[in-house]
């Protein structure tokens, strides 16, 4: 079973490349679903297939979907979403704003996950291929796992006792609508149906993520955060695909200048994210839209290659023994110091980079252990624990 994410910054041919692998993995055989997070639904366009928010067929041993929120929403928020009306009605809202503002933030991104985690484990697919939404997008996916599993093990719980005891005296208080508890029924039903999606993308024997880009340099630039972040939360890049490379075959002098700007970005691209391997594929003569035209893509893309075959395959996260000390490293590529924070509280390593931060909790090994230094030493950040003293406190902030 394996799942591949394709991710990059919009318009640089993530659905195009999603969907060409999708159609050669199905092409050697293997029961593959092309899924797109992407609210622009743009993989239909492409496959030129209608396809529904259920898998629609391809082609022998393919399927695609695209989510749509707005049933999701019917089929797992019902309850959330009548109660987040009535309080905007009670705000004052129309009813059409009302139901509009209901369809929250990162709901999109809520749904995709429960797809994608249905899909794998159903055992119906050898290959789950996601065309992702632009990297924005993509990182707040992935990270919602992580941060979901947080707030429903600390927070949720707390309010949801608080609401129950404070229910009777707020209902003869206020007019405000208060969440019942079949409110909460669904939130927590939500959430089970996530339930072991982060072990399943970040085990990387299964889930694979291949960055898209273009040779241009704020492209580039986007794509080494991009890895920094997805190094942050422990998800593995196994290649970068670098899109839309002018062919061999171009030969008028006014491509030269093109064509040299290409051949220095591509050199750039291989060096920096070594040791990933580059895949390179030719901008067309003509927009890449249906099977045919995607499977030749493919075939220059991967050539005798197996798209579903990890390509790369890395640590994200190692504890190595340092005389009576011990080093937590973790790979974060192309990171900087200066964006970097640490923090601690009790068992888990509070690491920031950029906007995004992540609860790293510590094994056994490191937990009665104070940090004494941390540094960038190459793609990764190690972070030195002293040794074990009778008695000692762990380090809070």
């Amino acid at each position: 079973m394996r799942v591949l994410l394709f991710t990059g910054k919009g318009g640089v041919g993530k659905t195009t490349v999603a969907a060409a692998t999708a159609l050669r993995c199905a092409a050697m055989g293997r029961r593959t679903v092309v899924v797109s997070t992407d609210p622009a639904h743009s993989l239909a366009d492409s496959l030129d297939r209608p396809l529904r928010s259920s898998p629609t067929p391809v082609s022998d041993s393919l399927w695609g979907l695209q989510i749509d929120a707005t049933e999701r929403l019917e089929e797992t928020w019902g309850e959330v979403r009548e109660y987040m009306t009535r309080l905007f009605d009670w705000a004052g809202l129309d009813a059409v704003e009302a139901e509009e503002l209901a369809v929250l933030p990162g709901l999109d991104e809520l749904f995709a996950l429960t797809d994608i985690n249905t899909l794998a484990r159903s055992g119906d697919y050898d290959v789950v291929i996601v065309d992702c939404a632009p990297t924005a997008d993509t990182i707040r996916l992935l990270s919602l796992p992580e941060v979901l599993a947080w707030y429903m093990q600390r927070v949720f719980p707390v309010e949801r006792r608080v609401m129950k005891l404070a229910r009777p005296v707020l209902s003869r208080m206020t007019s405000l609508p208060l969440a019942s508890e079949p409110v909460f029924d669904g939130a927590e039903r939500l959430y089970r149906r996530l339930e072991g999606v982060r072990e399943l993308l970040a085990d990387r024997e299964t889930t694979s993520l291949r960055l898209v880009l273009n040779p241009e340099k704020m492209v580039i630039a986007e794509a080494r955060r991009t890895a920094t972040y997805l190094g942050l939360f422990g998800y593995h890049v196994d290649a970068v695909v670098a899109n839309r490379l002018l062919p061999d075959s171009i030969s008028d002098p006014w491509f030269k200048a093109w064509k040299e700007s290409h051949a220095s970005y591509l050199e750039e691209i291989e060096q920096g994210f070594a040791p990933l391997p580059v895949l390179r594929g030719e901008l067309a003569p003509e927009e890449l839209v249906g099977p045919a035209l995607l499977e030749e893509f493919a075939h220059g893309l991967y050539g005798q290659m197996d798209p579903a075959a990890i390509m790369y395959a890395d640590e994200t996260v190692r504890v190595e023994a340092k005389g009576e000390g011990r080093v937590l490293a973790l790979r974060l590529p192309f990171v900087e110091k200066e964006e970097l924070d640490l923090g601690r509280h009790g068992d888990e390593l509070l690491v920031r980079v950029g906007p995004y931060r992540r609860p790293v909790s510590l094994p056994d090994s490191l937990r009665r252990r104070q940090v004494e230094s941390a540094r960038v030493e190459g793609d990764w950040l190690e972070i030195t624990f002293g040794p074990v003293k009778t008695g000692q406190e762990e380090d809070r902030t």
